[in-house]
């Protein structure tokens, strides 16, 4: 789902959404910051009167702003990407990955006699972070070596060396110096790539670091040197705890965006942002106008009538059909707009493929077949959807081009009990709970000890067989309204009991399905344990996709699926291998090398089937009149759409 390897923490990977709900991925609602509280009680008069925006998400921040190197809940993503920017490469409005021209004066490649590839950057000079510290190539370097730091390692965040020369004994502590980052002058950077990871088709990521403050990680006076053996950290040394306070800090966050984080309410979990005066620009100069912005969350249920009272502005990515013609109408009767456009993500069930039910290809197949996928979709969609069969959005180019062979390729799993049960008869699942041959109830299946592992429903019999039930613990969000379709049309239907299956919906917040997701047991030990084997939620990607480490296996790459990358925690070494190939083992600029390989790894994804594709859709954008020149589209999103925009 996210790819965190180096330079994917800073442009590729994935976001991750509440169930499969409007862009989205906690506490109930006590209080809010003042300005935001006075608009809500306002009512859309006072909102209009405002040189603001409130934003209403579906997804609760949960407040981690730490470099999606932990987790990458869509709302937190959303705050992070308007108060952090000046990244050396950006994707445009048409997802296009271009120079950041603020910021950058130059970049150039070497390659190197040992097939390693160097990037050198040139940073403008002038720039400055919010609190109006000075910005210089030693802030770009920071990045890195905060990122493949020890400390962020033992702080649980998943970042991978692999890509960066020298970045495995610089994060093992085995080395002082990262290697393949250099400090060649105040304005000048270098970056150096294994020779295993070139070529790579989105080639021009690789230069590209972002500017940090060291201030923000550690009460050390450090500072970044280069002897000539790569970068390093002198005056002081990073903690685990110093840098995961880092995350959540929130009063006088040095940042470098377009706006500047004014308060958080942790207790509302509302963010107020305020412009950045030092800001020189996007990667075309464009300099915000709406002074402040709020992020707050909008009850799914009741978001709409939020915007008709002006507690919120600004709807973002519209999925339940019902609700967009309810927005439609709205724009009809006056003082409300919307912005289409196809999405370049989908909402999914998701498997974890190491423990449980879920871990047997035969029980994701039969939960696929139990689900009137055709049915889901055009219930909840409402002709703004249609159905997918892999990883991938509508608006994408590689399904554009390649949907006629996917159709022929592709299973579609059609609604079928009899297939689901054939399926599931095929690999065991043919005992009842007492070892007999099955007849009623739910299926069992006799498994080795490893199989059972420390499943909580399984069954040890007198002669020493272990005995797994065929019950699935799904674990969805609160106030989700897929969760509720899927609860009828699937957990709670009449095939699913036909078949053998039990589903238990167990429903939370969103931020305790992520902990349980990641298996993050730095939020608590119980999330650490392997307990759901199912979960609903939604994936965007961005304009790199990037699958490479997504898919990794114990055997393939160990390092990375302890760090938890892959968060399906599949054994599938061809669904690995294609992830990796689809992107280096092509140049930049082969579409067609890169196609032929997507198509492969769509193909076996679809065979292993780690998720059950529900929907890809049209989201709809739908805001209060006042706003003006504010249009997103699935590669470029609101913290980069807002800055051309304008409040009457």
């Amino acid at each position: 789902m996210r790819k965190l390897s180096m330079f994917g923490a800073v442009l590729a990977g994935a976001l991750v959404l509440t169930g499969c709900s409007s862009d989205s991925a906690a506490p109930a609602t006590t209080s809010a910051p003042a300005e935001a509280t006075a608009a809500a009680e306002g009512g859309e008069q006072s909102s209009a009167s405002k040189n603001q925006i409130i934003y209403g998400s579906t997804t609760e921040l949960s407040g981690d702003l730490g470099n999606a190197w932990w987790t990458n809940n869509a709302s937190d993503k959303l705050v992070r990407g308007l108060i952090d920017d000046y990244s050396v490469i950006v994707s445009n409005q048409s997802g296009e990955f271009v120079e950041n021209a603020s910021v950058c004066e130059s970049v150039t490649s070497e390659e190197n006699e040992d097939g390693t590839k160097t990037f050198t950057v040139k940073i403008k000079e002038g720039l400055k972070f919010n609190n109006g510290d000075p910005i210089d190539a030693g802030n770009y370097v920071a990045y890195a070596l905060v990122q493949m730091s020890p400390a962020v390692l033992a702080d649980g965040a998943k970042v991978s060396p692999a890509t960066l020369f020298g970045a495995a004994d610089y994060q093992s502590g085995a080395a002082k110096e990262l290697a393949g980052v250099r400090l060649i002058d105040q304005y000048t950077y270098s970056i150096r790539v294994n020779a295993d990871y070139v070529p790579y088709y989105f080639e021009t990521t690789y230069a590209s670091l972002s500017p940090i403050s060291l201030k923000m990680y550690s009460s050390a006076d450090l500072t970044v040197k280069d002897d000539g053996n790569g970068a390093y950290l002198d005056g002081g040394e990073l903690t685990a705890e110093e840098v995961d306070a880092s995350r959540f800090v929130y009063e006088n966050r040095i940042s470098a965006g377009p706006y500047t984080l004014a308060s958080f309410d942790q207790a509302s979990l509302e963010a107020v942002l305020k412009i950045n005066p030092n800001y020189a620009g996007n990667f075309e100069g464009q300099k915000p106008s709406v002074e402040t912005i709020i992020i707050k969350k909008a009850n799914q249920e009741t978001m709409l009538d939020e915007l008709k009272t002006g507690s919120v502005d600004f709807l973002s990515a519209l999925t339940d059909g019902a609700q967009v013609d309810s927005a439609l109408d709205m724009v009809e009767a006056g003082g409300f707009k919307t912005v289409d456009y196809e999405r370049n993500g989908y909402g999914k069930l998701m498997f974890q493929c190491d423990f449980g039910p879920t871990q047997f290809k035969s029980v994701r197949h039969a939960v696929a077949y139990l689900l009137d996928r055709n049915d889901f979709a055009n219930t909840f969609c409402a002709g703004y959807g249609s159905v997918v069969d892999g990883p991938y959005g509508l608006a994408m180019w590689m399904y554009q081009d390649a949907k006629e062979e996917l159709a022929e390729k592709l299973e579609t799993y059609a609604y079928s009990v009899d297939d689901a049960i054939a399926e599931l008869e095929a690999d065991g699942w043919v005992l009842d709970e007492n070892g007999n041959p099955y007849e009623s109830g739910i299926r069992y299946k006799e498994v080795t000890p490893e199989e059972a592992g420390t499943y909580q429903h399984n069954v040890t019999l007198a002669d020493g067989r272990i005995l797994m039930p065929l019950i699935i613990e799904w674990s969805s969000s609160e106030g989700n309204s897929v969760s509720e379709l899927l609860a009828v049309m699937l957990a709670n239907g009449d095939q699913t009991a036909q078949a053998g299956m039990k589903i238990n919906q167990n429903v939370m917040s969103f931020s305790d399905l992520l902990n349980y997701m990641y298996r993050d047991a730095s939020q608590g030990e119980q999330y650490g344990v392997p307990t759901y084997g199912m979960y609903n939620l939604a994936t965007n990607f961005t304009a790199a996709y990037d699958q490479s480490f997504n898919w990794v296996t114990k055997t393939s790459n160990p390092d990375e699926y302890e760090m938890g990358y892959n968060t399906n925690f599949t054994d599938d070494e061809l669904l690995n291998t294609l992830s990796m190939d689809m992107v280096y083992s092509v140049e930049a600029g082969d579409d067609e090398a890169y196609l032929k390989t997507w198509v492969d790894f769509i193909d076996e994804w679809n065979d292993y089937l780690p998720e059950v594709p529900l929907y890809s859709n049209v989201y709809y954008d739908v805001m209060n009149d006042k706003i003006q020149n504010l249009e997103c589209n699935s590669l470029f999103d609101f913290d980069q759409a807002v800055v051309y925009a304008t409040v009457e």
